[in-house]
């Protein structure tokens, strides 16, 4: 029997925890469901750190989800201890005057093309007539220096209002700050969080990004640090989560849905793409080679519920691209094009879903008409 997130979370009204009145459900303590093949995590908060407590809630749990889905079904409940006081809707952190959304690209490891995703989505969105800008966070790593062929770059200063500002770097288009630009190409940035930190909160706040539409964050992978900073720091519109198909990344872009998700941080997430999904070689364009593993991202996204926004080909032409500090989806009329122009719409598509949940007096309105997308300010 395939679990279903839904037919859970229906199934656990019929828990009540000691002391609360409601079910686990109508009192909001099951604060998320993630499903991930045969395993069940159920988060809880509740306001009673007594230990039977905790215990009865939890055998209840693993109970119902064996007698009435699955016997095999491997469940695993997570209690925190504490009486819930946030609003589910709130926006964290301090907005950036001028900018519409703020869309976090995360992955759960390194190496599944994160960051060359975030390049070819902040191009695509360009042409299609936003503005766009991407802060590189990445700071142990940073890429984007390279991949718009900006690496000698360097920002600099403008008088904002009075104040000294960074004027980000410009390539086709696209504003980028990246702490690429202050450091040499051969040295290691050896930092503690709080330095890291500090110089991100440079690069948000200290610079002039003027209009945008979209801001893209290159997150580092993983999930530590940098993220907490970034979703302490700025109210994120939503997340992108990068994966591909074998199972050692899925393991790892769960993790990274899974933070999003969780109460303390509460991004709501976008969707997931699947990079290097398949491989087509040119002299046999109608083949094509799952070396990978086949849908393993998009098969990730029904069974976490959440979108799936597209799967990118294992292509020659995309790290040349990258290589050469030009992204791939400029090429016209080329396949890459297409694909990423595909997933592009599915990011703005949620983005316009997300933000029609907001409270209209802090929701960022989104139109899409007739073929293209347009932004309202």
């Amino acid at each position: 029997m395939k679990l279903d997130r839904k037919e859970i979370l229906s199934a656990l009204e019929t828990i009540t925890i000691a002391g609360e009145g409601k079910n686990m459900v109508e009192s909001g303590a099951v604060k998320n469901v993630l499903i991930f093949g045969n395993e069940v995590t159920v988060d809880l908060l509740i306001a009673t750190p007594a230990m039977h407590i905790k215990k009865r809630a939890e055998d209840d749990i693993r109970k119902l989800i064996h007698e009435k889905f699955s016997p095999d079904a491997v469940v695993k409940v997570n209690i925190k201890v504490e009486t819930p006081t946030q609003n589910p809707n709130e926006i964290k952190g301090k907005a950036i005057p001028g900018i519409s959304n703020i869309i976090a690209v995360a992955s759960g490891k390194g190496g599944v093309g994160k960051s060359t995703v975030t390049a070819n989505l902040a191009v695509t969105l360009a042409k299609m007539g936003f503005k766009v800008g991407i802060l590189d966070a990445d700071i142990y790593g940073p890429s984007m220096p390279i991949m718009f062929d900006v690496e000698n770059e360097k920002p600099i200063s403008v008088t904002v209002d009075g104040k000294s500002k960074m004027k980000p770097v410009e390539s086709y288009e696209i504003k980028i700050l990246s702490i690429g630009f202050f450091t040499a190409p051969s040295q290691a940035v050896i930092w503690r969080g709080p330095m890291a930190s500090k110089a991100l909160n440079q690069m948000i706040f200290d610079a002039d990004w003027g209009q945008l539409d979209f801001m893209l964050i290159d997150l580092p992978p993983g999930t530590g640090d940098i993220h907490l900073s970034i979703m302490q720091s700025l109210p994120i519109t939503g997340a992108v989560v990068v994966s591909t198909p074998q199972a050692v990344a899925l393991a790892d872009a769960k993790k990274g849905v899974s933070m999003f998700l969780s109460d303390s941080i509460n991004v709501p997430v976008l969707g997931i793409i699947e990079n290097m999904a398949y491989f087509t070689p040119e002299e046999l364009p109608n083949n094509k080679y799952y070396i990978f593993g086949k849908e393993g991202a998009k098969n990730l996204a029904a069974d976490l519920q959440v979108p799936f926004l597209g799967e990118v080909p294992l292509v020659q032409s995309i790290r040349e691209a990258g290589d050469y500090g030009r992204p791939a989806a400029l090429q016209t009329a080329s396949v890459i094009e297409r694909v990423f122009e595909e997933i592009t719409r599915n990011v703005v598509q949620e983005t316009v879903n997300r933000n029609q949940s907001l409270p209209p007096t802090e929701a960022i309105k989104i139109t899409t008409m007739a073929g293209c997308s347009a932004v309202k300010k």
